[in-house]
């Protein structure tokens, strides 16, 4: 069995559990998981949920199939499996002031690094094998070495994702058990030095950042299609709205621009120049709900100094679209980990996450970089087909 915890009770989050679940069950085909149609080591049926993190006061305290029932329950049938996954008050560090009244953390009530320290004794108790970082969008930074970071904790400064980083990391040290975190928003972790050294300290992966769902990695196939037949991209626009609780928190600059930073990353690293554009979550319209409206402009120059257009315009069901990605990454984790990898895997990143770690690594196509996931993953025999 692979056990799971998952940080931050939102629509991913609770669509991953419901989904896994109903599959489990055999009332539900997998579509929507990358690998589904091969043979993969670790089955969907091995994923168990053992816990979840959240600040919101209308979630803590319920348990998963509550939360569900009410985020869920009038589209979909929630199984009853997830009656016993609680959860639990996590670490807010202020990634939801302002969106949600009452929202109180571990950190509030024992200061950060009281929190962290509380959560890796909770760690101990649950055995995680991998832990999915889902909570909503906040602005967080790399550190340039461990004692900063252990600083910017102990005066409450750091983001709520380094803080659970760092509370795996202590679990980790402090268990010897290796421990995979996904992180699916755009907190630098896979792209932060200091993570990444403490993880191949502990033996533990930490894989991210921001989760590529849909409108970026068909953003990057369409410009690998253009640079491979050497045409000159002139502009690009795109961006998103949406009605979900993630597009309200980008209404927010400072969230807005670390979700811009990792759409924006494609341009120079796929066409080899910075063409303009402009790429990035536009507005919260709550009508819109999780199904997000997504518009695209692509300008480019072509043979004989003539110039061609590509507008595309989708409507994207955006919480389970990286639920999808979430029960793959679950999979290869724990295989990964059994075969003793530690930091992070460029070849998983570069097809699941829009800003690929570690620092320093390109973008490329999702065409090409599925391709090279696969042929990875198949020489370690993690999947047969």
């Amino acid at each position: 069995m692979v056990r799971v915890v998952v940080l931050g009770q939102g629509l991913v989050a609770t669509h991953l559990m419901v989904g896994v679940e109903r599959i489990k069950k055999g009332e539900l085909e997998p579509i929507g998981v990358p690998l589904a149609k091969y043979e993969v080591e670790v089955p969907i049926e091995d994923i168990e949920f053992v816990a979840s993190y959240d600040v919101d006061p209308g979630k803590v305290g319920k348990s998963v199939y509550d939360v569900a029932e009410e985020m869920l329950g009038s589209l979909l049938p929630v199984p009853a499996t997830l009656k016993s996954v609680k959860v639990r008050r996590g670490i807010h560090a202020g990634s939801l002031k302002g969106l949600v009244e009452g929202a109180r953390g571990l950190d509030e009530e024992a200061g950060m690094w009281g929190a962290v320290e509380a959560i890796a004794g909770e760690l101990e108790e649950l055995e995680p094998d991998v832990i999915i970082n889902v909570i909503t969008t906040e602005e967080a930074r790399p550190y340039n070495t461990p004692q900063e970071l252990v600083e910017a904790l102990k005066k409450g400064e750091a983001s709520a994702s380094h803080a659970y980083a760092y509370a795996t990391y202590l679990y980790m040290a402090r268990t010897g058990r290796k421990v995979a975190l996904v992180n699916g928003i755009p907190a630098p972790l896979a792209n932060d030095k200091t993570i990444l050294t403490l993880y191949e300290r502990a033996g533990g992966l930490v894989f991210g950042d921001d989760g590529a769902t849909g409108a970026t990695p068909l953003t990057a196939d369409l410009l690998e299609h253009l640079a491979e037949r050497n045409r000159r991209v002139l502009s690009i626009a795109q961006f998103n709205i949406g009605g979900n609780m993630d597009f309200l928190a980008l209404t927010l600059p400072e969230k807005n621009k670390m979700k811009e930073f990792t759409k924006s990353s494609v341009v120079e690293d796929i066409l080899g120049y910075d063409a303009p554009h402009y790429i990035k979550p536009t507005g919260y319209l709550e009508p819109l709900g999780d199904k997000k409206f997504v518009s695209m402009h692509i300008w480019w120059k072509t043979f004989n100094g003539l110039e061609d257009e590509l507008v595309v315009n989708m409507r994207i069901n955006d919480s389970p679209a990286l639920a999808g990605l979430l029960v793959d990454l679950i999979r290869i984790s724990k295989s990964l980990l059994d075969r003793g990898y530690r930091g992070t895997v460029y070849e998983v990143n570069a097809f699941f996450m829009k800003k690929p770690g570690p620092p320093g690594s390109r973008n490329v196509a999702r065409v090409i970089a599925y391709h090279n996931l696969l042929n990875m993953l198949r020489k370690l025999e993690i999947v047969r087909s």
